[in-house]
Protein backbone atom coordinates (compact mmCIF):
# COMPACT_ATOMS: atom_id res chain seq x y z
CA UNK A 1 0.00 0.00 0.00
CA UNK A 2 1.48 3.77 -0.54
CA UNK A 3 2.03 5.50 2.18
CA UNK A 4 -0.13 8.20 0.56
CA UNK A 5 -3.26 6.02 0.68
CA UNK A 6 -1.74 4.74 4.65
CA UNK A 7 -1.66 8.01 6.11
CA UNK A 8 -5.08 9.00 4.50
CA UNK A 9 -6.78 6.21 6.50
CA UNK A 10 -4.58 5.61 9.49
CA UNK A 11 -5.22 8.78 11.31
CA UNK A 12 -9.06 7.63 11.76
CA UNK A 13 -7.31 5.41 14.54
CA UNK A 14 -6.92 8.43 17.06
CA UNK A 15 -10.52 7.72 17.42
CA UNK A 16 -11.27 4.28 17.81
CA UNK A 17 -11.54 2.16 21.22
CA UNK A 18 -8.56 -0.17 21.58
CA UNK A 19 -9.14 -3.56 22.00
CA UNK A 20 -6.71 -4.69 24.32
CA UNK A 21 -7.05 -7.94 25.79
CA UNK A 22 -9.26 -8.89 23.69
CA UNK A 23 -6.57 -8.67 20.62
CA UNK A 24 -3.99 -9.56 23.32
CA UNK A 25 -5.77 -12.93 23.73
CA UNK A 26 -4.99 -13.79 19.48
CA UNK A 27 -1.70 -14.00 20.17
CA UNK A 28 -1.20 -15.00 23.33
CA UNK A 29 1.05 -18.46 24.44
CA UNK A 30 -1.48 -20.83 26.06
CA UNK A 31 0.67 -20.47 29.32
CA UNK A 32 0.51 -17.07 29.50
CA UNK A 33 -2.58 -16.54 32.20
CA UNK A 34 -0.91 -19.03 34.45
CA UNK A 35 2.05 -17.30 34.48
CA UNK A 36 0.73 -14.05 35.15
CA UNK A 37 -1.38 -15.18 37.97
CA UNK A 38 2.09 -16.88 39.54
CA UNK A 39 4.04 -13.15 38.77
CA UNK A 40 1.21 -11.31 40.55
CA UNK A 41 3.03 -10.30 44.00
CA UNK A 42 6.09 -9.19 41.75
CA UNK A 43 3.90 -7.17 39.26
CA UNK A 44 2.81 -4.82 41.32
CA UNK A 45 6.52 -3.47 41.46
CA UNK A 46 6.82 -3.95 37.66
CA UNK A 47 9.86 -2.22 35.47
CA UNK A 48 8.08 0.06 33.17
CA UNK A 49 8.84 0.13 29.04
CA UNK A 50 8.13 2.51 26.34
CA UNK A 51 8.28 0.75 22.74
CA UNK A 52 7.36 2.40 19.31
CA UNK A 53 5.46 0.96 16.49
CA UNK A 54 6.76 2.93 13.70
CA UNK A 55 5.61 2.84 10.08
CA UNK A 56 6.91 4.98 7.46
CA UNK A 57 7.24 5.02 3.32
CA UNK A 58 9.98 3.43 2.01
CA UNK A 59 12.23 5.04 -0.68
CA UNK A 60 9.52 3.83 -3.29
CA UNK A 61 6.70 5.32 -1.52
CA UNK A 62 5.24 1.61 0.07
CA UNK A 63 4.69 1.56 3.23
CA UNK A 64 6.74 -0.29 6.41
CA UNK A 65 6.73 -1.31 9.71
CA UNK A 66 10.13 -1.47 11.49
CA UNK A 67 11.18 -4.35 14.66
CA UNK A 68 14.35 -5.17 15.29
CA UNK A 69 16.16 -8.41 16.03
CA UNK A 70 17.93 -8.24 19.41
CA UNK A 71 21.19 -9.34 20.40
CA UNK A 72 22.07 -12.56 21.93
CA UNK A 73 22.19 -11.72 25.64
CA UNK A 74 21.93 -13.75 29.03
CA UNK A 75 18.10 -12.74 29.49
CA UNK A 76 14.46 -13.86 28.23
CA UNK A 77 13.99 -11.73 25.35
CA UNK A 78 18.01 -12.75 23.83
CA UNK A 79 17.91 -12.96 19.82
CA UNK A 80 14.24 -12.34 19.48
CA UNK A 81 11.93 -9.85 17.62
CA UNK A 82 10.88 -6.86 19.08
CA UNK A 83 9.74 -3.16 19.01
CA UNK A 84 12.23 -0.63 19.38
CA UNK A 85 12.21 1.09 22.82
CA UNK A 86 13.15 0.53 26.45
CA UNK A 87 13.02 0.93 29.95
CA UNK A 88 11.49 4.87 31.61
CA UNK A 89 14.20 6.86 33.28
CA UNK A 90 13.53 9.57 35.75
CA UNK A 91 14.82 12.21 33.24
CA UNK A 92 11.99 11.35 30.54
CA UNK A 93 8.82 13.50 30.98
CA UNK A 94 6.43 10.28 29.66
CA UNK A 95 6.42 6.65 28.61
CA UNK A 96 5.99 8.37 25.01
CA UNK A 97 9.43 10.12 25.29
CA UNK A 98 10.96 7.14 26.72
CA UNK A 99 9.20 5.07 23.29
CA UNK A 100 11.29 8.01 21.45
CA UNK A 101 14.13 8.38 23.39
CA UNK A 102 14.58 4.60 22.72
CA UNK A 103 13.90 4.36 19.00
CA UNK A 104 16.49 7.61 18.18
CA UNK A 105 19.10 5.35 20.53
CA UNK A 106 18.32 1.70 18.67
CA UNK A 107 17.39 2.79 15.37
CA UNK A 108 18.80 5.82 14.54
CA UNK A 109 15.25 8.08 13.92
CA UNK A 110 15.42 11.04 15.73
CA UNK A 111 11.79 12.10 17.55
CA UNK A 112 11.58 15.54 15.40
CA UNK A 113 10.98 13.23 12.26
CA UNK A 114 8.20 11.28 14.35
CA UNK A 115 4.75 11.50 14.61
CA UNK A 116 2.88 10.06 17.72
CA UNK A 117 -0.90 9.04 16.72
CA UNK A 118 -2.10 6.92 19.62
CA UNK A 119 -0.81 5.22 22.46
CA UNK A 120 -1.76 1.28 22.61
CA UNK A 121 -3.18 -0.70 25.10
CA UNK A 122 -0.44 -1.98 28.08
CA UNK A 123 1.00 -4.66 27.84
CA UNK A 124 2.31 -7.03 31.28
CA UNK A 125 5.86 -9.26 30.64
CA UNK A 126 5.59 -11.79 33.02
CA UNK A 127 8.88 -13.25 32.16
CA UNK A 128 10.89 -10.02 32.55
CA UNK A 129 8.46 -8.27 34.57
CA UNK A 130 7.98 -5.64 32.85
CA UNK A 131 4.41 -3.36 31.90
CA UNK A 132 4.87 -2.05 28.43
CA UNK A 133 3.24 0.58 27.00
CA UNK A 134 3.20 0.89 22.74
CA UNK A 135 2.82 3.58 20.82
CA UNK A 136 1.59 3.80 17.29
CA UNK A 137 3.69 6.41 15.33
CA UNK A 138 4.87 7.32 11.78
CA UNK A 139 7.48 8.91 9.98
CA UNK A 140 6.32 11.12 6.61
CA UNK A 141 9.51 10.63 5.13
CA UNK A 142 11.80 7.24 4.96
CA UNK A 143 13.95 7.05 7.78
CA UNK A 144 17.92 6.41 7.58
CA UNK A 145 18.27 3.83 10.13
CA UNK A 146 21.19 3.34 11.96
CA UNK A 147 21.32 0.39 14.58
CA UNK A 148 22.56 0.31 17.93
CA UNK A 149 24.89 -2.45 17.58
CA UNK A 150 25.46 -3.04 21.64
CA UNK A 151 21.82 -4.21 21.70
CA UNK A 152 20.35 -4.30 17.83
CA UNK A 153 21.27 -7.63 15.75
CA UNK A 154 19.80 -6.09 12.76
CA UNK A 155 16.91 -3.68 11.41
CA UNK A 156 13.65 -5.64 10.47
CA UNK A 157 11.97 -3.64 7.70
CA UNK A 158 8.33 -5.34 7.50
CA UNK A 159 6.17 -4.14 4.12
CA UNK A 160 2.76 -3.15 5.37
CA UNK A 161 0.84 -5.78 3.08
CA UNK A 162 3.05 -8.88 4.46
CA UNK A 163 1.94 -8.07 7.91
CA UNK A 164 -1.93 -8.28 7.00
CA UNK A 165 -1.94 -10.92 5.15
CA UNK A 166 -3.18 -13.41 7.18
CA UNK A 167 -1.14 -16.24 5.54
CA UNK A 168 1.84 -14.60 7.85
CA UNK A 169 -0.16 -15.69 10.91
CA UNK A 170 0.87 -19.14 11.64
CA UNK A 171 0.98 -21.92 14.97
CA UNK A 172 4.68 -22.23 16.00
CA UNK A 173 6.33 -24.44 18.78
CA UNK A 174 9.15 -22.94 21.39
CA UNK A 175 10.64 -24.21 24.11
CA UNK A 176 9.25 -22.62 27.36
CA UNK A 177 10.61 -22.13 31.24
CA UNK A 178 8.69 -25.43 32.33
CA UNK A 179 11.06 -27.30 30.02
CA UNK A 180 8.26 -28.16 27.68
CA UNK A 181 7.58 -26.95 23.75
CA UNK A 182 4.26 -25.28 23.36
CA UNK A 183 2.39 -24.30 20.41
CA UNK A 184 2.12 -20.47 20.01
CA UNK A 185 0.34 -18.19 17.69
CA UNK A 186 3.14 -16.07 15.77
CA UNK A 187 3.74 -13.99 13.02
CA UNK A 188 6.02 -15.15 10.37
CA UNK A 189 7.60 -11.79 8.87
CA UNK A 190 10.69 -11.32 6.60
CA UNK A 191 11.81 -14.91 7.76
CA UNK A 192 11.66 -14.17 11.38
CA UNK A 193 8.85 -15.87 13.88
CA UNK A 194 7.68 -13.17 15.86
CA UNK A 195 5.79 -14.45 19.17
CA UNK A 196 5.02 -13.63 22.72
CA UNK A 197 4.57 -9.85 23.78
CA UNK A 198 5.55 -8.17 20.63
CA UNK A 199 3.33 -10.35 18.41
CA UNK A 200 0.58 -9.58 21.41
CA UNK A 201 1.06 -6.22 20.47
CA UNK A 202 0.94 -6.26 17.39
CA UNK A 203 -2.27 -8.17 17.30
CA UNK A 204 -3.49 -5.19 18.41
CA UNK A 205 -2.03 -3.06 15.83
CA UNK A 206 -3.13 -4.88 13.39
CA UNK A 207 -7.18 -5.50 14.54
CA UNK A 208 -7.01 -1.09 14.52
CA UNK A 209 -5.59 -1.18 11.08
CA UNK A 210 -8.66 -3.29 10.03
CA UNK A 211 -10.93 -0.82 10.93
CA UNK A 212 -9.66 2.04 8.84
CA UNK A 213 -7.79 0.21 5.57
Amino acid sequence: MLFKTFLESVIKIKHLELFGEQSHAKMSPPYRLQLAERMREQAKNAKIAGVLALFYPNLEGETYLVLILRKTYKGVHSAQVGFPGGKYEESDRNLMVTALRETEEEVGVPEKQLDVIKALSPLYIPPSNFLVHPFFAISNSTPNFIKQDEEVEDIIEVKLQDFLDEANTIITRVPTSFNVEVDVPAFELNGHVVWGATAMMLGEIKDLLKQVL
